[in-house]
C-alpha cells in the first residue's frame, strides 16, 4: 500500500443494503407493462447498477421518463418490504467511524430512496457525506461523483477506498484514481468482479478490517 486509507467510500444498493430483489422486481414490472413476456429475471441483472435513465434509453429511447416514473412508483410501494441487510455491514462502519475513518456514500440513486433505505437499516447517522444522482452531472462511472465526495471530505484520491458491487463502481473509482474493492456478495458474482481487477475482494464486510490495518473488535 501505497499510502494509509482515511476514507471510504460505498456504493449503496447491492454492497450496503441488499436490494437486488426490489431491483428485480421493479425492473420486471416496468419492462413487462411496455413489453409482455419479453423480459426474464435474468434478463434484468444487466441493469442493477447504471441509472435508470441509462437503462431505459437502451430500450425504448422514447418513453424513458414514462418508464421511471413506472418503475420509481413501484420501488417505492414495496421499498419496505423486499429489502434486507447485509451481514456485518452496520457493526463493522459503527466501528470504522470510531476510529475516525472519513465515510461516504456515492450511489447512482435518488436521495429520497437512498435516506429512506438508510434510515430502515439504521445507518443514517453513520456517513459524513453522501453523494447521489440529484448531486452530479456525470453517474458513475465517471469520476465526478467520487470527485464531489471527496473535496466535501477534505479527502485525496490516494488515500480513498472505492467500495462496490457493480462495474460502475470500480470503474468510477479508477477513473478517479482511488482504489477500489469489490464484494463478493454482489449479485452478477466474484468471477464478474475479479474480471474488473479491484486492489480487493471482499468476502465479507470485517474484511476490511486487515485492509485497513484496523484490529477485529
Amino acid at each position: 500500500m501505497q499510502k494509509q486509507i482515511t476514507t471510504l467510500l460505498f456504493d449503496f444498493d447491492g454492497t450496503l443494503i441488499d436490494t437486488n430483489e426490489l431491483i428485480t422486481q421493479s425492473h420486471l414490472h416496468t419492462l413487462n407493462k411496455y413489453y409482455p413476456g419479453r423480459y426474464k429475471r435474468e434478463d434484468v441483472l444487466v441493469f442493477n447498477g447504471p441509472p435508470l435513465i441509462e437503462s431505459f434509453s437502451t430500450i425504448d429511447p422514447e418513453r424513458v421518463a414514462e418508464m421511471v416514473e413506472t418503475y420509481r412508483a413501484f420501488n417505492l410501494a414495496h421499498h419496505d418490504e423486499l429489502i434486507k441487510e447485509f451481514p456485518d455491514v452496520l457493526e463493522t462502519l459503527k466501528e470504522l467511524k470510531e476510529k475516525q475513518f472519513k465515510l461516504a456514500i456515492v450511489s447512482t440513486k435518488f436521495r429520497d430512496t437512498l435516506l429512506r433505505g438508510l434510515n430502515l437499516i439504521h445507518l443514517d447517522s453513520i456517513f459524513d457525506v453522501i453523494v447521489t444522482l440529484d448531486d452530479v452531472k456525470h453517474a458513475k462511472p465517471h469520476p465526478e461523483p467520487i470527485e464531489k465526495a471527496l473535496q466535501l471530505l477534505g479527502s485525496e484520491p490516494g488515500e480513498t477506498l472505492m467500495v462496490g458491487d457493480n462495474s460502475h463502481d470500480i470503474e468510477s473509482g479508477k477513473n478517479a484514481g482511488t482504489y477500489t474493492a469489490g464484494v463478493a456478495w454482489s449479485a452478477k458474482g466474484r468471477a464478474y468482479l475479479e474480471a474488473l481487477q479491484p486492489d480487493f475482494i471482499l468476502e465479507k464486510m470485517t474484511d476490511l478490517y486487515s485492509i485497513l490495518g484496523v484490529r477485529h473488535p
